[in-house]
């Protein structure tokens, strides 16, 4: 019998959220998003790999969305995109979406993704290196300046709602 962890239906109605968010925190939309976690289990599907456990499975699949994701930034079409102008807006924002929620996808992308990883899916720094494939230094000093940013924006806010 095929274990749980090896079925490519069971790891996409286990993970699908987990490698949803991540890719959301990465790319910062929602169709980009689908797209993204749409490929990982595709990849799945199409190379079958052979977990060892659940947490190797997770581990796997967070890894192949950061490369998707990854190779998405890399498509010629998204080098030529340009910001919005004033007189073009912006879809608005969900109304459900906290202020941290709203503050952590305001984070610079190399600060967003170590930030989500830690506290969203709680993987540890040694794990978030190895699916990011940076030292842990570089996670922990990622942590320390989200952490820090995010410290300063959420106290702004503060500052600015009445009492």
């Amino acid at each position: 019998m095929e274990e749980p962890w090896n079925d490519p239906g069971t790891l996409a109605r286990q993970f699908a959220p987990a490698v949803y968010r991540l890719a959301y925190a990465r790319t910062g939309s929602r169709a980009d998003a689908e797209d993204v976690m749409q490929e990982v289990f595709l990849r799945v599907v199409k190379t079958r790999p052979v977990f060892t456990g659940e947490a190797h499975a997770r581990a796997w699949l967070l890894r192949v969305a950061v490369n998707c994701v990854n190779d998405l930034f890399r498509l010629p079409w998204r080098k030529r995109e340009e910001p919005l102008t004033e007189d073009i807006s912006a879809p608005p924002e969900p109304a459900e979406m906290g202020s941290v929620t709203q503050a952590v996808l305001a984070l610079p992308v190399r600060y967003r993704v170590p930030i989500h990883l830690y506290y969203y899916e709680g993987y540890s720094v040694a794990e978030i290196s190895k699916i990011l494939g940076q030292r842990e230094g570089t996670v922990k000093s990622r942590l320390f300046r989200a952490r820090a940013l995010l410290r300063n924006d959420l106290k702004e806010e503060n500052l600015e709602e009445p009492i």
